[in-house]
């Protein structure tokens, strides 16, 4: 009944199916209503400290992780904000910070439950290194390799504890031994001793290095070449002191080599007793070689390169290579025959033959073809090459017409090679010297001495900054000029030399006055009633060209650069500051494994010879990464 007393009659009927839904769906709705939490954002803020100390606590904060979920709890955020003390302390002691001291303030920002997170860090003095104690034992006391891990690392009296540092020098001197043959090394004593209160730490270290360990008997399973020839490339000999390095050089070689598909070279079990290491060699014959490649450049335009290696013509390691490659101004066929002698990772006798012919716009038309033995020998740090080029050389242009030449032309290349060098192909050298010439009494047509100095380097300024340096002198004495072929004479300008020139843009011209080939009469031109001038860029006798290139490091493997270039070819040294063209310009680098890819866009300061100036020019570069 009511309040008033009248009953109320409730009649109970069983609900339709499409009501029951409905009802269930409210209460649904309802409870997930109750049950969710209230969304919150965080903003955590960090004063007092950048750089790798920020970094770190960064990423030590529980706020910072939970800072980007859906959905938290206003109570998780306070849980998470009782954190934040220890968390810093533990992320600032790595770097020798034990007493810093920490304020944070948590704070809504809005009706939104949204958090502000403020954390103030003062780092307090840092804890110095007083004592730093690193002592080998055993037979590799006074072996130097273990006294530059420790010079390599700031671990010295008075520097700033850092964790990193000191393990790093644990796991170095570790990584030392076992790397030269110490396999049974241990360390006896391993402390870091840290009294926070007196802002100072002692370091002791104590490595027991055990007896070296050398190379033992190699044992060689391969069927590509004679298994003498094969040890010949074996940077390590039986019963020299064991060195992880010479097997990974060893490894290099063979695949180098190019005889093998698959190479490996690996270590046996060691042996306590006497101190030997077996090492065993396995390897599948490589089989012919064929490489197909399009490219492109800004000096040589659009290319196309064919070649076929046989490398193993016989199990005495010889080998056989062609390649053709086509350009639009430049095509030429390589084929070179190897036979290694020595040590045959490093020397080898070889007969190329050579044919080249280029065709540049406003210089003459060449081509070569060369045959010539070659005998390339490794001298400590630098290469050796030797060669006796027969050559015939066409010349034609507007100007003297059509030149053959027949020449015998002895040369000696030298060029500065890397540690560890194993006689890879050399496509950026810090010092490279050509001599070559001719005489008459050698059957020659032209009497001629040509040299050719390069040279570049990259200086690291800084971790993000570098510059590069690279420049280039030639000269050659040449009774008459005329007569040396287009092939030996110098031109600069281009993506390796002057850029914000075309090419072999840069260079003497050579001009004369059109004439009738019938009547010996000078041309006129009828639009202008003026003799034609026919010209050509004959090269130079000499050359001078220069770079200066800081680059600066970006993110994702990438790099921008400014540059200045210099250069020209000329036919006196007494006025080449007269002649010289300079440009300047901006770069794009991207940095691959091997390779960088630099795109430059140049301009001509200084262009002696040239009407105008020219314009802005892009030049397109890919070189091996230095």
């Amino acid at each position: 009944m009511d309040r008033s007393g009248t009953p109320i009659l409730v009649v109970l009927s069983r609900p339709s199916g499409f009501a029951r839904a409905c009802a269930a769906v409210l209460v649904l709705a309802c409870l997930a209503a109750l049950a969710q939490p209230a969304n919150a954002a965080i903003r955590v803020e960090v004063n007092g400290v950048d750089g790798t100390l920020r970094r770190n606590v960064l990423a030590l904060l529980s706020l910072e992780r939970y800072k980007d979920r859906d959905r938290i709890e206003p109570d998780a955020v306070a849980r998470l904000f009782r954190r934040v003390d220890g968390e810093v302390r533990d992320a600032l002691r790595p770097f020798g910070y034990y007493q810093p001291t920490v304020r944070a303030t948590l704070a809504p920002e809005d009706q939104q439950r949204n958090w502000r997170v403020q954390i103030d860090i003062q780092q307090g003095d840092p804890v110095l290194l007083e004592n730093v104690s690193i002592v080998i034992r055993g037979a590799g006391a006074n072996d130097p390799v273990f006294e530059r891990v420790a010079a390599a690392h700031t671990l010295v009296r008075g520097a700033r504890l850092e964790h990193a540092v000191y393990e790093k020098v644990k796991t170095d001197l570790q990584s030392a031994a076992a790397t030269f043959g110490y396999l049974d090394a241990r360390l006896l004593r391993s402390e870091l001793q840290v009294d926070p209160q007196a802002h100072r730490a002692n370091v002791v270290l104590e490595l027991d290095t055990g007896e070296r360990y050398h190379f033992g008997a190699t044992t060689i399973e391969q069927t590509a070449i004679r298994e003498p020839q094969l040890r010949r490339y074996l940077r390590y000999r039986e019963g020299d002191p064991y060195d992880a390095g010479k097997l990974l050089r060893t490894q290099f070689a063979l695949d180098d080599s190019q005889f093998f598909s698959s190479v490996e070279v690996v270590p046996g079990e060691h042996d306590p007793a006497t101190h030997i290491v077996p090492i065993r060699i396995s390897a599948t014959a490589s089989r012919n070689l064929y490489a197909f490649g399009v490219g492109y450049d800004a000096d040589t335009g659009a290319r196309g390169t064919i070649s076929w290696l046989n490398p193993r013509v016989n199990d005495r390691g010889h080998r056989f290579r062609v390649q053709v490659r086509a350009a639009q101004t430049t095509r030429d066929l390589n084929a070179r025959y190897d036979i290694p002698f020595g040590d045959p990772v490093l020397e080898k006798f070889s007969l190329q033959y050579l044919t080249q012919t280029q065709q540049i716009s406003g210089g003459p038309d060449t081509r070569e073809l060369t045959f010539r033995p070659i005998i390339t020998q490794s001298l400590g740090r630098w290469q050796r090459i030797l060669t006796l080029n027969f050559t015939h050389a066409v010349t034609s242009d507007v100007v003297n017409g059509r030149r053959e030449d027949d020449l015998v032309v002895p040369g000696i290349t030298y060029a500065a090679v890397p540690e560890g060098y194993l006689g890879e192909d050399l496509f950026s050298r810090s010092l490279y010297a050509e001599l070559l010439g001719s005489q008459k009494v050698l059957g020659s047509n032209a009497s001629f001495l040509r040299f050719d100095l390069r040279s570049e380097r990259v200086l690291d300024l800084s971790e993000r900054w570098h510059l590069l340096l690279r420049g280039e002198v030639g000269a050659s004495a040449v009774s008459n000029f005329e007569t040396l072929p287009g092939i030996y004479r110098f031109y600069a300008g281009g993506d390796r030399s002057v850029r914000g020139f075309a090419y072999q843009e840069l260079s003497p011209v050579d001009s004369r006055l059109a004439t009738d080939p019938v009547t010996g009469q000078v041309l006129i031109d009828p639009a202008t009633g003026q003799p034609i001038t026919l010209s050509v860029r004959a090269g130079g006798r000499h050359l001078l060209t220069g770079t200066v290139e800081f680059e600066r490091d970006l993110p994702r493997n990438l790099g921008i650069a400014v540059f200045s270039d210099f250069g020209n070819a000329f036919d006196r040294f007494s006025s080449f500051r007269d002649i010289l063209a300079v440009s300047v310009g901006v770069g794009f680098r991207w940095r691959l494994p091997v390779v960088t890819v630099g795109i430059d866009v140049a301009k001509a300061l200084r262009a002696p010879g040239f009407d105008s100036l020219p314009g802005l020019r892009l030049h397109l570069n890919i070189s091996p990464r230095l």
